[in-house]
């Protein structure tokens, strides 16, 4: 690997944000790193009409042959400055790999997704896996994908955690979130609270802490990282007067602590004050036991900091903490520096894996 690392990024939705931040950041992207970008041509062409666009652009014919095994149209993309912006880093030619090249603009709406805007996320994602996988890539960076376009396209998947969980063969993933305030990690992600305390099991809890842990201690170089859990009813049940799922929660933690001898685990503890206890540094992660109560702490403290890691698969991907705000597209309003941490992030952790993760650029 070389000293800037190659990162793949896919550009998420053609339809939503994710094209103009990475048109934005790409200046930033190639002073410290190798950018390759998967993902629809059409998405670029869509924005081409904007008069609030502060760059011009225009494609050219790849340098270099597309790597072995992607099938699709490999090309260079020309970024500049429109005339008297200032700001802006010079010229750029960028490397880009169109998996759906025979998607036209006009089958596409710029803020509404569709079964085509999906069927081009999924393709772009499953090809950036790929080329990480094969090796031509030393990291996977996703801008934001529209589930409900993913679906209509045929896509039965809940997002990207999973979709990349299979394509490269995981057993075991997980949706974490690094900050330097807060690192959480989600035992569920995309399903009904319902269902979480219907499937609640000391096995998969003691699963999640111990594989969340050992990932945690890999990628921040804490040998010995104290890790909260969750409890899941008011006050941790309050010796079972509001439920007694905490006692599912005592095992999967007896559990953890008789098979690990480096992590410190502790719980269950009453959400209303555990994440204020590991933002003031009493904890190194905390693990949620669902969606909203381990994102709604993280993103009232970071919102622009935060970046989605998975833990699980055989490298490393990160993704910016939001999603693809279609009511923004084509506005150039979109803030970028929530995608800058996630490749920034991804390029600390190719380059020096057991660096400590929070904050800063390379």
């Amino acid at each position: 690997m070389s000293l800037r690392p190659r990162l793949a990024i896919t550009l998420g939705d053609p339809c939503g944000i994710g094209p103009e931040i990475l048109l934005r950041t790409l200046g930033a992207l190639a002073a410290w790193s190798v950018p390759l970008v998967v993902g629809s041509r059409a998405g670029l062409d869509l924005l081409a009409a904007s008069e609030a666009r502060p760059l011009t652009w225009a494609w050219h014919p790849a340098a270099l042959p597309p790597p072995q095994g992607f099938a699709g149209q490999a090309s260079a993309l020309d970024v500049q400055p429109r005339p008297g912006e200032v700001g802006i880093l010079p010229a750029l030619d960028i490397p880009w790999l169109d998996p759906v090249p025979d998607l036209p603009p006009g089958a596409l709406t710029l803020g509404r997704g569709s079964a085509a805007s999906g069927e081009a996320t999924v393709r772009a994602i499953e090809a950036g896996a790929r080329l990480v996988l094969a090796g031509h890539a030393d990291a996977l960076v996703t801008l934001p994908m529209a589930k409900a376009a993913a679906h209509l396209a045929g896509y039965d998947i809940p997002g990207h955690t999973e979709l990349l969980g299979r394509l490269a063969g995981a057993p075991w993933t997980r949706m974490a979130f690094l900050s330097p305030t807060l690192s959480v990690v989600l035992h569920t992600v995309h399903q009904s609270l319902r269902s979480v305390i219907e499937e609640l099991d000391a096995g998969a809890v003691e699963a999640t802490l111990l594989h969340a842990a050992e990932a945690f201690s890999r990628l921040s170089g804490l040998g010995n990282p104290r890790v909260a859990l969750c409890a899941l009813n008011p006050h941790a049940g309050e010796g079972g007067a509001f439920g007694r799922e905490e006692a599912i929660l005592e095992e999967a933690l007896e559990r953890a602590r008789a098979t690990a001898s480096a992590p410190v685990f502790s719980g269950p503890h009453p959400s209303d004050s555990l994440f204020h206890r590991a933002a003031s540094g009493e904890f190194d992660l905390v693990v949620a036991l669902y969606h909203d109560q381990g994102l709604i702490p993280v993103k009232l403290l970071e919102p622009e900091r935060a970046v989605n890691v998975t833990l699980g698969l055989p490298f490393i991907r990160t993704s910016p903490d939001h999603g693809t705000a279609f009511d923004k597209a084509g506005r150039w309003a979109a803030r970028p520096e929530n995608f800058l941490e996630a490749a920034a992030l991804a390029a600390r952790l190719a380059t020096a894996p057991a660096a400590r993760f929070p904050g800063g650029r390379p």
